[in-house]
């Protein structure tokens, strides 16, 4: 019988463990890992994280029972193929041949994962060598970031640039009000190709975008596909995951930067289920693409998890084929879901303004960008320390955000979380509130401030 180690030896080899070089600066405390508790702490009514508080549609519910329950013959209780659950995969083929215009293949052009997060991890391992770069919009959500540097490559970042502008294409004096994400948010298109060199990959897009809400249209589509075409050597990687939350598709359409010309074939989309059905804690998303993009993002998934789990896939599957279907007095689920958020976009735009600040109205996705710069942040939060804090001294966002959760009781993420170091002054007067949670939830966060701040300024 071998003898156990003694305490000293132990001790002397926790001493000496060091997590990967890879994992450098990725493995301090993040955005979350400060407000979450902070919030729960102060009791605040937490505007910060992007998932739904209520269940999803009882369609989704029966799809997942029917999935695991023998008696319906589904066979999903059981491994997956590694590309994708056949029926998860045709149905997706279907609604992708008739969004793009061309036949999708559902064994070789489709691959499911682990939710949006997992598709997109795999696309980056398998498409970037160290060293090369992967070109970012920002704000840019977070794990674009993390996982650009996991695989071992480096970010260039290009930010959307304030505009003072206001929606004036409606005759409505409200409307005309309005700050609108759409007008708001700029790319520099000179900016955003000049930032390509011969080092440059990859080029992550996000339409309906997170944090702005910005929908890039379909000019601007066309100017990026332009640039794309004079860079052979970058491959797009489309994140689509706010597709069916979009509030005026006359006027501001979601567009897939796939069915711009001559960029399929340079394309990988990714989307997924758990923004559009309530069920981000189902984790199924995809990728679709030419057979050469989804390779490349089949050959890690099959050494990292092999297959996303089956039930939840099969269950996704029924659903996207019930979201057809006319739903709550809608032509579809996927109006109705669209409507419903539309809603609750104007409930926070409400609460906003009990506090003085101006809501930059998101045209797509569940978050709202807003303007704070109508309220001063206490000099003593601003001098505060946090493990977290992007920079030193720490960002007004950020204190500002500490502030409102603190006093006021309730919780926003700092857009600076999304920033690289060098752009961290372009988040100085923004934070980002979610509008995924109920009625009640919003509402009493609009009595707060109300309560706290009063009536805003004429």
């Amino acid at each position: 019988m071998s003898p156990s180690p003694s305490p000293s030896s132990s001790a002397a080899a926790a001493f000496s463990f060091q997590v990967a070089s890879r994992l450098n600066g990725l493995d301090k405390p993040t955005v979350w890992h400060e407000f979450s508790p902070l919030a729960s702490e102060y009791n605040a009514v937490n505007l910060g994280q992007g998932f739904p508080d209520w269940d999803p549609p009882s369609f989704a519910i029966t799809s997942m029972n029917q999935s695991i329950d023998p008696s319906f013959q589904r066979n999903a209780n059981q491994y997956a193929r590694s590309y994708a659950h056949m029926p998860l995969a045709t149905v997706l083929a279907e609604d992708y041949s008739s969004r793009f215009a061309r036949d999708i293949d559902p064994a070789t052009e489709v691959a499911t994962a682990v939710g949006c997060t997992n598709a997109l991890y795999c696309a980056l391992q398998g498409m970037i060598n160290p060293g090369e770069e992967v070109l970012l919009l920002e704000p840019a959500f977070d794990v674009y970031i993390a996982q650009t540097k996991m695989a071992g490559g480096v970010c260039k970042f290009v930010p959307l640039r304030s505009v003072n502008s206001h929606d004036n294409n409606d005759n409505n004096d409200d409307v005309k009000q309005k700050k609108m994400a759409n007008q708001m948010f700029q790319l520099d298109m000179e900016e955003l190709e000049n930032a390509i060199t011969d080092k440059t990959r990859v080029f992550i897009l996000n339409s309906p975008h997170n944090p702005t809400g910005k929908m890039f249209t379909r000019e601007e589509m066309l100017q990026m596909a332009e640039i794309m075409k004079r860079h052979p050597q970058v491959t797009i990687i489309s994140d689509e995951v706010y597709e069916h939350i979009v509030f005026d598709e006359d006027k501001s359409p979601h567009i897939s930067f796939a069915t711009m010309p001559d960029m399929y074939d340079r394309t990988l989309t990714l989307s997924s289920s758990g923004k559009t059905f309530s069920a981000t804690g189902w984790k199924v998303g995809w990728a679709v693409g030419p057979k050469h993009l989804i390779h490349a993002v089949t050959s890690v998934q099959q050494w990292v998890n092999f297959s996303a789990p089956t039930p939840n896939q099969d269950a996704i599957a029924q659903c996207l084929i019930k979201a057809r279907e006319p739903y709550g007095g809608q032509e579809s689920y996927y109006k109705w879901v669209a409507e419903e958020y539309k809603r609750k976009r104007g409930l926070l735009c409400d609460a906003l303004k009990e506090a003085g600040m101006d809501p930059i109205v998101p045209d797509g996705g569940f978050f709202i960008m807003t303007d704070t710069s109508g309220i001063n942040v206490p000099e003593e939060y601003l001098k505060e320390k946090t493990v977290a804090m992007p920079t030193d001294p720490m960002p007004r966002d950020w204190a500002l955000s500490r502030y409102l959760t603190k006093e006021v009781g309730v919780t926003a993420i700092p857009p600076s979380a999304f920033y690289d170091v060098e752009n961290v002054p372009l988040a100085k007067n923004l934070l980002r509130f979610a509008y995924c949670k109920g009625d009640d939830t919003i509402m009493e966060a609009g009595k707060r401030f109300k309560k706290f701040f009063g009536a805003p300024k004429k």
